[in-house]
């Protein structure tokens, strides 16, 4: 409950609800119990709780960030981001036939959009991802033998740090 609109139809569905039963209650009676039901003494506490409710604002929250990143060539982007760095397809999305593409791709809880479209996104973004277990990925990318990328694990000062290069010049730095 936020308003005092929404206490009130609460009271009123009550009111009717019980007069279905031949029992009749006053529109205050039926605020009363409203109040009663929710824990406070009477209408009046509940109000006020409302009222105050009301006045404090939400608290900010974001959910995680899914960055665009431009693209040119389908085959070329599935190859890399699906085949060699082992993200799913989550969904495809085109307004036509013969339209550019927009997907989703996501893999261990990063969530990319990859995007044809040419106002979506810049080519040559950099994304910065951090994560766990960054040996195991350098020696998973190098199993698949991309003949295009061949990424190296670097010593930075916030941690070891692993970029790829997408056909595009994206660059996703892997950072543990």
């Amino acid at each position: 409950m936020r308003t005092f609109n929404d206490a009130k139809a609460i009271a009123k569905s009550l009111r009717q609800a019980l007069k279905r039963k031949n029992i009749e209650l006053s529109h205050s009676e039926g605020l009363e119990l409203v109040a009663a039901g929710f824990g406070f003494d009477d209408w009046n506490v509940l109000a006020a709780r409302i009222d105050a409710a009301a006045t404090v604002p939400e608290a900010i929250s974001f959910g995680p960030a899914n960055p665009i990143l431009r693209i040119f060539d389908v085959t070329k982007a599935k190859e890399f981001y699906l085949d060699f760095l082992g993200f799913t397809l989550d969904w495809e999305h085109r307004f036509g036939d013969n339209f550019p593409l927009y997907c989703q791709v996501s893999r261990s809880g990063l969530t990319l959009h990859l995007s044809e479209h040419s106002g979506d996104a810049s080519p040559g973004a950099r994304v910065f991802v951090r994560m766990k277990g960054i040996d195991a990925l350098h020696k998973e990318l190098h199993s698949k033998n991309y003949r295009f990328m061949k990424p190296g694990i670097e010593q930075q000062d916030w941690g070891r740090e692993l970029t790829v290069i997408d056909p595009f010049s994206n660059r996703i730095c892997f950072s543990e």
